[in-house]
């Protein structure tokens, strides 16, 4: 059960792994993508329908036909990454060896949704895969394995994303058979240091030029691509300018205040320290380098971009 890309590097694992048989698949209902809005096949589905896999695509996972079109299948095991529906116990309770679920965080730090970003905007060092036995609370059950990553001065949402699915899938798959054969114990999550990762919502990629730059710097890194980071332009109509790659300079001026605009980068003052602006995008632009950007859209020393 899964939807997104991160969900179909696990299904291609236990595919490619040969040791598991795969009754179906549950994904969400095809979603209007797209300046046309039509409807558009989940990457789990795409996948799935490739290797000829039964699909399921309730509306509502506590859907009653749905629970009986699950339990025809009979499956000994239900694996979920990034469903995106919160199961109900009828479905929690119908396999032999239950429900495990494969989150993008070391828990019980990070349970929810965003459990990719929000480490990258608390400035972590490291962040992992726990795949755990699914209970009826929010990434709260009992865990199985646990997997490490450092998260590096590189590392974007995109590319700890694309780590973690990787890091994710191969753990699963590792996990099954001993779990299976008892050679597993499950543990609870301590109580010390849950956290929760709510929802990444698009005001959330705001800047605020009043914080320090590094955290600014994490927000930039944890928003790319959606929602991106953003401030505005200074004139009678601010445009929206989205900042996709930057970096921290020992730099120091009013918050917001432009302290450099040449073809080695913009740079912005924040509340201590400085933001170096490598590539941008204005609203409707296309994504640009610095010194491309400034070339069609000067910025002067002294101008203010603004929340």
């Amino acid at each position: 059960m899964g939807t997104p890309e991160f969900a179909e590097i696990s299904l291609q694992e236990l595919i490619s792994s040969k040791s598991f048989e795969i009754a179906g698949v549950v994904t969400q209902p095809d979603q209007p993508k797209g300046r046309g809005m039509k409807l558009q096949a989940s990457p789990v589905k795409k996948l799935a329908q490739q290797k000829n896999l039964p699909v399921l695509q309730p509306d509502r996972a506590r859907d009653e036909n749905f629970i009986k079109q699950l339990a025809a299948l009979q499956p000994e095991l239900i694996v979920v990454a990034a469903y995106g529906q919160i199961l109900p116990k009828a479905i929690l309770e119908l396999p032999r060896f239950g429900c495990i679920n494969v989150h993008a965080s070391l828990l019980p730090k990070y349970r929810g949704a965003a459990p990719i970003q929000h480490p990258i905007l608390n400035g972590d060092s490291e962040t992992g895969i726990t795949i755990m036995k699914m209970d009826a609370g929010l990434d709260t059950g009992d865990m199985l394995t646990q997997d490490k990553t450092q998260i590096t001065a590189n590392d974007n949402f995109e590319t700890l994303h694309n780590r973690l699915a990787e890091i994710g899938a191969k753990l699963l798959v590792r996990t099954i058979p001993d779990f299976i054969a008892g050679k597993i114990q499950p543990r609870a999550q301590p109580s010390e240091g849950a956290t929760y990762a709510a929802k990444i919502k698009k005001q959330d990629g705001q800047v605020d030029w009043t914080q320090p730059a590094r955290v600014v710097w994490n927000r930039v890194r944890a928003m790319v691509p959606w929602p991106g980071a953003f401030a505005h332009l200074p004139g009678t109509q601010p445009q929206l300018l989205k900042i996709w790659d930057a970096e921290t300079v020992e730099r120091s001026g009013e918050p917001g205040e432009v302290l450099q605009a040449d073809k080695n980068g913009i740079v912005v003052g924040c509340g201590s320290g400085a933001l170096k602006i490598l590539a941008l995008q204005r609203e409707g632009g296309r994504r640009m380098n610095a010194a491309d950007f400034l070339a069609g859209h000067p910025l002067r020393v002294g101008e203010k971009l603004v929340r």
